[in-house]
């Protein structure tokens, strides 16, 4: 991978974490079509940068929520357990759903790594998961009230927003597009599932690409895919830029507008990727022949 590709890659990571179309979908079939897999490095890292947009963006939300969940935690002043969890403040009780909601993905991911670097990793599955998951997100918006807000969310609210968010783990689902759809499908406001579906992957995503960033530090130099820390920090850089625009971009088109038009790309992109699939351009799996 070249200096253009690495930033290509990291622009992509931008433009497409934050939207409900499936960033690792995108990654693994630009990964494809370059005829180069990057590597888990390189994606580990440069996942960072989108991260670090979230946490920037949503810094006094974040600030808010661990101020009045750690004062609530420590309970200075006698209070009961039940208080302690936050039923006398949102902000400190959101705290602990997004605990809540984070634990189903750090299971799933344990239990099931192999599956998920492997066999999940089938280009078929994906064209599969891009298709329903964007049904289910045109259906669930259309039909979805516009109700509930952030401010009313439940501990069952929480863990479904937790399994959304799991079944991202499958290529092709999108995390974004897994806790909106479920969101919608509970009657959140557009806005309001997209914010949640932000705060939920600060925990999630960051410390899995930490994780797996300091894993595999020690290979980088000798991965026959690293395009060495220039290119990578150059689309980290990218990728935090594009993804902090995104963020703002999406919070407003969501306010006004419905989610049917990232439907509609999800399955036009899943009908491209399978006449790919089936004229032997693309390989269902890395290193498969084509």
């Amino acid at each position: 991978m070249n200096f253009f590709e690495a930033i290509l890659m990291g622009v992509i990571q931008g433009l497409t974490e934050f939207l409900p179309v499936s960033s690792s979908a995108h990654i693994r079939i630009a990964g494809a079509l370059l005829g180069q897999d990057p590597g888990a490095a390189f994606t580990a890292i440069i996942q960072l940068g989108t991260e670090s947009a979230v946490l920037l963006y949503f810094r006094h939300d974040i600030a808010r929520i661990l101020s009045h969940w750690f004062m609530c935690l420590r309970g200075k002043d006698g209070k009961e357990m039940s208080k302690r969890l936050g039923e006398d403040d949102r902000d400190a009780s959101l705290g602990w759903f997004i605990i809540v909601g984070t634990l189903p993905i750090v299971i799933a991911g344990v239990l099931f790594q192999k599956t998920i670097e492997s066999t999940l990793r089938n280009l078929w599955i994906t064209v599969v998961m891009l298709i329903v998951f964007g049904l289910l997100l045109w259906y669930f918006d259309a039909k979805g009230k516009q109700t509930k807000t952030i401010k009313e969310m439940t501990l069952k609210d929480a863990a479904l927003f937790g399994v959304g968010q799991m079944l991202a783990l499958i290529p092709g689902v999108s995390r974004s597009g897994g806790t909106i759809t479920f969101g919608r499908a509970l009657g959140y406001t557009r806005e309001d599932a997209a914010r949640i579906s932000f705060l939920m992957a600060i925990p999630a995503v960051f410390g899995a690409g930490i994780l797996e960033t300091v894993k595999s530090l020690g290979d980088v130099g000798s991965a026959s895919g690293f395009p060495g820390w220039g290119a990578t920090i150059c689309a980290t850089l990218v990728s935090f830029v594009v993804g902090y625009l995104v963020i703002i971009a999406f919070l407003k088109i969501v306010s006004t507008f419905s989610y049917k038009g990232f439907a509609v790309y999800r399955i036009a992109i899943a009908i491209v990727v399978a006449l790919l699939l089936i004229t032997g351009a693309l390989a269902p799996l890395a290193g498969s022949a084509a």
